[in-house]
């Protein structure tokens, strides 16, 4: 219990500041007299850092000990927050925004490889279930807390909240938590470097395109030698002789099509809530604090429906679970994207978010867990990696697309051109989160025994060592 309580709120704090800054930003700007580029990367560059670091702060983790690596991201998440509440510039800000984004890539994989090691086997779908429901939450909560400490408050106390409950957090780590398994194996210092290379170049490519467009040159640079990096880091790993990310791992047609899912589900809901949160304030004229209580339904399901989802899981099946998530996740857009106008009441809108947080829910209990049941588990803090770091890379797409489409559609002139541009993203959203569904359908079939953690029938049986031997 007191593993994931620590675990819990240490992930639910990393996880608010994805999107808790939102809702301050207009504040920022008028204290700061900053550029609208400047303020977008006050929220991408939290992003960029977690998503580039998730994979390298897991493979530390194995190699120095997970919980004084979870530890030290506690460390540098609340530095960097107090950093942040203190900049006196906008530059500072995003400096100590991409800090907070190395911390959380340290604290939110590393907590669930803990949480894992140190719960009894029966028990560890409904903790894996209630962690990802921490962190669901503390995303979907985001922009609302923000939008009540700014109005009730200012933007400085977004940042001044993490503070007191980061220095809590250190020295019950420190104390109370077990290191919850290590290896001796080199750390591939070649292909860390490499790997985070090749996503910054990604991921900042995707990131420059929702300001600049496909076409410019500050977009298919970092893009094309980030896929080019990343190639070479394909190579590299084949031939390496302790590899960061073993190419084993996605020879497992299960793990490959789990992450698939996830980074879709990901980038289509989150790339979705980016301009409905928008829609809200801009177009319904919603303060930043009544935005928030609307979208109560849609945020605080997934804190009901992730623990039922843990407790039933072994029973329905996680890939089922999945397939229902994907489902009425695409189904919330569709509402959406039939009932949005310049002045829908809001009688039309709750269904659609009592939908999408049911879906959700479901999403942040199995999505963390389901990649887990292909690997071995002295594998497991990598494998984690690897799902957070793609489900982060699908935000930032899923955002750049959308608000892609969103521009090519419509924009923020008038309400009426708003509402063209998010209307035509939501169905792009649903065909992603369609294709999402599709992927999770295909992850192989598990059999499950009373007890037991699922396991893949058909991939354990190929003899696949990626995959731990099926539970008695």
């Amino acid at each position: 219990m007191r593993t994931f309580l620590i675990a819990g709120v240490a992930s639910f704090m990393a996880a608010l500041d994805t999107l808790v800054v939102t809702t301050a930003l207009p504040t920022i700007r008028e204290q700061f007299g900053a550029s609208l580029e400047s303020m977008e990367w006050t929220v991408n560059v939290f992003t960029l850092c977690y998503a580039v670091f998730l994979l390298a702060a897991a493979a530390l983790g194995d190699r120095f000990g997970r919980k004084r690596v979870f530890v030290l991201g506690l460390v540098l998440f609340t530095g960097s927050s107090a950093a942040a509440a203190m900049a006196g510039s906008i530059g500072m800000l995003v400096l100590a925004r991409a800090i907070q984004g190395l911390g959380t890539a340290m604290i939110i994989p590393l907590a669930l490889t803990l949480l894992v090691s140190a719960t009894r086997p029966e028990r560890r779908g409904a903790a894996i279930a209630g962690l990802g429901g921490m962190v669901g939450l503390g995303i979907a909560l985001g922009p609302w807390i923000g939008g009540a400490v700014v109005q009730l408050g200012s933007w400085q106390a977004v940042f001044w909240i993490n503070v007191p409950v980061g220095l809590v957090l250190v020295p019950l780590a420190a104390l109370l938590l077990t290191e919850g398994g290590r290896t001796r194996r080199r750390l591939d210092v070649r292909g860390v470097l490499l790997l985070m290379a090749g996503l910054f170049g990604v991921v900042f490519g995707l990131i420059r395109s929702v300001t600049l467009g496909w076409s410019h040159v500050q977009v298919l640079l970092p893009l094309a030698a980030g896929v080019a990096v990343l190639g070479v880091f394909a190579w590299w790993e084949r031939v390496a002789a302790e590899p960061v990310l073993p190419p084993r791992l996605f020879r497992s047609r299960g793990f490959t099509l789990s992450n698939l899912a996830s980074t879709l589900v990901q980038g289509g809901m989150l790339g979705a809530v980016f301009l409905l949160t928008q829609f809200l304030q801009l177009v319904l004229a919603y303060g930043p604090l009544d935005a928030g209580v609307r979208t109560l339904p849609w945020t605080l399901l997934p804190a009901l429906v992730a623990p039922l989802a843990g407790v039933f899981g072994d029973r329905l099946g996680v890939r089922r679970l999945m397939v229902a998530s994907a489902v009425l996740q695409g189904a919330a857009l569709a509402c959406f994207a039939v009932v949005v106008a310049p002045a829908v009441p809001y009688s039309l809108l709750w269904p659609g978010m009592v939908v999408a947080g049911a879906g959700m829910g479901l999403f942040y209990a199995v999505a963390a867990r389901q990649p887990l049941d292909f690997v071995a588990p002295a594998e497991e803090g990598l494998a984690a990696g690897v799902n957070n770091a793609m489900r982060q890379i699908g935000i930032v797409m899923g955002v750049a697309v959308l608000a892609g489409v969103f521009a090519a559609a419509g924009g923020y002139g008038t309400p009426a051109l708003f509402v063209s541009g998010l209307r035509a993203s939501l169905w792009v959203g649903v065909a992603i989160l369609g294709a999402a569904a599709v992927a999770a359908w295909l992850v192989p079939a598990v059999a499950v025994r009373p007890g037991s953690r699922s396991q893949p029938l058909a991939t354990a049986a190929s003899g696949d060592p990626s995959v731990r031997p099926l539970a008695s």
